[in-house]
């Protein structure tokens, strides 16, 4: 049978659908991770901390499926880059798990005994499962912009050139920290969505305020670094997007603030940042006038916006690297093979529709706010 659609034009279709994935996992298990970390400051009481909990009890599982196909479309579609950045990010992507692995022991654990020291410990490993993903993932996207220290030899062997101490600089340490921010404004959103009005509500909206005023001024930060600083890559003219995957075929060179050529180039971008600033703006205000949709709203936005801005700043470029620019991978030469990408599209049309439709029923099921009454009368309530 032969393929409708190019070999461009699949893997255009495939950077699409990797940011969309990305999106997905930071709009839905983003505010898992939000509610995690802000969990022992907006609830001080058993009773509190369980209404906290239960907001996000019956959905972060399904959330993290959008992780596992998150990885899945890397590896699929991406087979170089999800194997120099898995490597070459091992220690990190291990911290994250173990992180995330203190989450459903502290979920299903914490309330095994009424010891209070017990259930204080447990509510600060939910923290560890929350703020240490979130910090990661932003440092990760921070080195992603930077350029991580890797160089590809004449037999496409990748060697990586840098240390797990190396990933932590300035820029990279900014860009976790609005991660952070970013997901303790969503988680708060979320909470104005899902539990009773009252003390616990009240807290959770004057850490969503701190947190949105700080997303602000890191994104806008990060953009001055993203002009000003040292790194940015960009492709040598007259490549062939429907050329071979092989990324010492397409060259690349170091040039410093060229994250925001494709601004000058194509003005439409420019919505990405712009709803990276409007968003929290947006979810600010619903808190000031107690609206709670629209805090959730605006914190959905400024995922959207933030996220968009990484890739659009980079496209064509998907991992950078700060050592050897020509050994950068990009859209055009570190794809799957044409076919490929076409089976897996197919794939993707039927199984991704599935995923959405199930998500959406099982949160129109369990639509609705955790009360304190029905924490504590309910059984089936952590």
């Amino acid at each position: 049978m032969p393929i409708p659609f190019d070999y461009e034009t699949l893997r255009l279709i495939w950077w699409v659908l990797l940011g969309v994935l990305l999106i997905g996992f930071a709009l839905t298990d983003g505010f898992d991770l939000g509610v995690a970390t802000v969990l022992p400051f907006v609830a001080r009481t058993d009773e509190e901390r369980r209404l906290v909990i239960n907001s996000i009890g019956a959905t972060w599982e399904g959330n993290q499926v959008w992780f596992i196909l998150g990885g899945g479309a890397i590896f699929a579609a991406w087979p170089f880059v999800y194997a120099i950045s898995f490597s070459g990010f091992y220690l990190a992507m291990f911290l994250v798990l173990m992180a995330l692995i203190l989450r459903p022991v502290g979920f299903k654990y914490r309330s095994k005994r009424a010891s209070a020291k017990w259930r204080n410990g447990w509510d600060w490993a939910l923290f560890v499962g929350g703020f240490v993903p979130a910090l990661v993932f932003g440092v990760a996207v921070g080195n992603v912009l930077s350029g991580v220290p890797f160089h590809l030899d004449d037999n496409l062997r990748a060697f990586w050139d840098g240390g797990l101490l190396d990933l932590f600089t300035p820029f990279t340490l900014l860009a976790g920290l609005l991660s952070v921010s970013m997901l303790v404004l969503h988680g708060a959103g979320w909470l104005s969505l899902k539990i009773e009005h009252g003390p616990v509500l009240d807290r959770a909206r004057r850490y969503g305020l701190a947190a949105g005023a700080l997303a602000i001024l890191l994104f806008a930060v990060g953009g001055v670094f993203m002009a000003l600083g040292e790194f940015g890559v960009r492709i040598a003219p007259g490549v062939d997007p429907n050329g071979p995957s092989n990324p010492l075929m397409h060259g690349a060179v170091a040039a410093p603030g060229a994250w925001l050529d494709n601004y000058a180039s194509h003005p439409w971008m420019l919505i990405a940042p712009a709803l990276g600033f409007i968003g929290p703006v947006l979810a600010m205000a619903g808190i000031a006038r107690r609206w709670d949709v629209g805090v959730f709203l605006g914190s959905s936005l400024a995922v959207v916006g933030i996220i968009s801005t990484v890739g659009l700043s980079m496209f064509p470029v998907i991992l950078p690297s700060s050592v050897d620019a020509g050994s950068s991978l990009t859209v055009w030469n570190a794809s799957s093979s044409h076919m490929t990408l076409w089976i897996m599209l197919l794939s993707t049309l039927i199984f991704l529709p599935l995923v959405l439709l199930y998500t959406a029923w099982v949160y129109k099921v369990l639509f609705g706010r955790v009360t304190t009454e029905a924490v504590r009368s309910s059984a089936d309530y952590y």
